[in-house]
């Protein structure tokens, strides 16, 4: 790196180079700020993958208050209300900002945004970018608004090991970049890590993405909330790849349905179908899996020729696999896609320890509750990233300390993957993710390559325990009923280590009789 690391000390360090990090920093301008990615910008984020937009009440049908009826219904009782109002109201401003910074976003021939429907929305209300590319497009957009900004630093393939902690509150990042460790000495510090899909053996998310925000938080001391919800995609493309394809859920509101082997629509007696919130048809489609059938989504008709048009990415994806949906019926099954869970922050994006905040998929803002509503990810993004940027600003911050690095082992999810994909699936059973802690906690001890991903595994698995009910994407076949009172999740590190090793032991006395 051509950059003298010691030069930027004391400047914000944002941590993830994702949609997130990028309109946080774009925000903070013009105080300096430093951005770290792990990879070259937007090489991995998982918002350059996103296909199916952002939502916003936009139409001359619509209103935010019918967008956050929507999000509450699907966040099945654990959305924070006025966290949800906030946002969907903010959502059309912060469309118009992007559309300033250079983002170019499907319109009409008239000029007007062109707006899609998607699962469990009530009005056409999706806004697209480069059809399903938008990730890709909003990502192009803010990494050239960065780069043009003179005031960001972005250092790449540098990576944030651990947060250094002093009196309770951040004072430095330790990171490892290919020159060796580095500190950077700070006492504000922005999390834009994204999600946990690397933690998992079928994702839509890219690999490297396992939760480093949430290890990296939850060592700090942070409180960490609804780690058990995580939203599995119902049409993720049934082939070997991995990470696997997504075949948006825009395709179903452009009317393709879905069918078994047979040619039956099994989805006919469930209110709303092949549109209802995302965790019933994910559950829908992984039973009938397990009894033995093959799933399709069947485009042939709808959108049918004009698949390609609409849906370059995707199309090509098949294409790859051998398939034309205009023709074919295209093989599905659920994927881990979005983790609704993450570090508790308030309504600025501040975490429970002074001097970091988080934004993006990594934070728990209350928006998602047990079941993210479709593109409602990418706009909590881009809203929640100026009020992060206004607080961090607002900061006096403390001025970071100098202190020792200790060298840390690269992280590798590898071993985690079987753990929770087994454990933490689309169903899950107590005496599963028993299992999962314990061996979770073994890993979690070692401090090798695998105990961040299994610190992250681990505080999932026993928050999973601890919600004995079945609320949106979480569904334990041993309590499939609701509970009587929706409550949110919190934990820290220690509480989840405690936890674990009480089971460890219980589970000792049980077999010694």
């Amino acid at each position: 790196m051509s950059t003298d690391i010691h030069d930027l000390a004391g400047r914000p360090v944002i941590i993830g180079g994702g949609i997130a990090g990028l309109m946080t920093a774009l925000h903070l301008a013009p105080e300096p700020v430093l951005l770290l990615s792990r990879s070259p910008l937007g090489a991995e984020a998982s918002s350059v993958w996103a296909q199916g937009g952002l939502a916003a009440a936009l139409g001359g049908d619509d209103d935010p208050a019918l967008h956050l009826a929507d999000t509450l219904a699907a966040g099945d009782g654990l959305c924070d209300p006025e966290a949800v109002r906030r946002i969907v109201h903010a959502a059309p401003a912060a469309i118009e900002n992007l559309a300033r910074l250079g983002v170019r976003f499907d319109r009409t021939p008239e000029g007007a945004l062109r707006l899609g429907l998607e699962a469990a929305h009530s009005r056409r209300r999706i806004v697209h970018a480069s059809g399903d590319g938008s990730g890709r497009e909003v990502m192009r957009g803010l990494a050239a608004a960065a780069r043009s900004t003179p005031t960001i630093t972005v250092l790449e393939g540098v990576e944030a090991q651990r947060l250094a902690v002093e009196d309770g509150r951040i004072v430095g990042v330790q990171v490892s970049s290919s020159t060796g460790p580095l500190l950077l000495a700070t006492g504000r510090v922005i999390l834009a890590t994204g999600g946990i899909g690397g933690l998992f053996q079928g994702s839509t998310n890219p690999l490297g993405s396992f939760g480093q925000g949430l290890a990296l938080a939850a060592r700090a001391g942070a409180i960490l909330a609804d780690m058990e919800f995580i939203q599995f995609h119902p049409t993720a493309l049934d082939g070997p790849g991995r990470p696997m394809s997504l075949v948006s859920e825009a395709v179903r509101g452009e009317g393709a349905i879905m069918v078994d082997e047979t040619g039956r629509r099994f989805l006919e007696g469930i209110p709303g179908a092949e549109l209802a919130p995302r965790d019933i048809v994910a559950r829908a489609v992984w039973n009938h899996l397990a009894d033995g059938h093959r799933v399709f989504l069947d485009a042939r008709q709808k959108p049918g020729p004009a698949f390609a048009r609409h849906f370059p990415t995707i199309a090509a994806a098949c294409g790859r696999a051998g398939i034309d949906p205009a023709v074919d019926l295209v093989p599905i099954r659920p994927a881990q896609h979005y983790h609704m869970g993450g570090v508790a922050v308030d309504r600025s994006g501040r975490t429970s320890v002074p001097g970091l905040w988080a934004c993006g998929e990594v934070a728990s803002t209350g928006l998602h509750g047990a079941n993210r509503l479709a593109s409602n990810s990418l706009t909590e993004a881009i809203v929640c990233a100026r009020w992060v940027a206004e607080s961090v600003a607002g900061s006096c911050g403390h001025p970071g300390i100098r202190f020792a690095a200790t060298a840390q082992p690269e992280p590798d999810p590898r071993a985690v993957r079987p753990l929770l994909s087994r454990a933490l699936g689309v169903t899950r059973h107590g005496e599963a993710l028993k299992e999962a802690a314990g061996a979770l906690l073994s890993l979690a001890q070692r401090n090798g390559a695998a105990s961040d991903p299994a610190v992250v595994g681990l505080m999932i698995a026993i928050a999973a325990l601890q919600r004995q009910e079945s609320r949106g994407a979480h569904f334990r076949t041993d309590f499939p009923g609701h509970a009587a009172v929706a409550r949110r999740s919190r934990m820290t590190l220690d509480a989840a280590l405690v936890a674990a090793r009480e089971l460890q032991h219980a589970k000792r006395l049980e077999e010694a009789g």
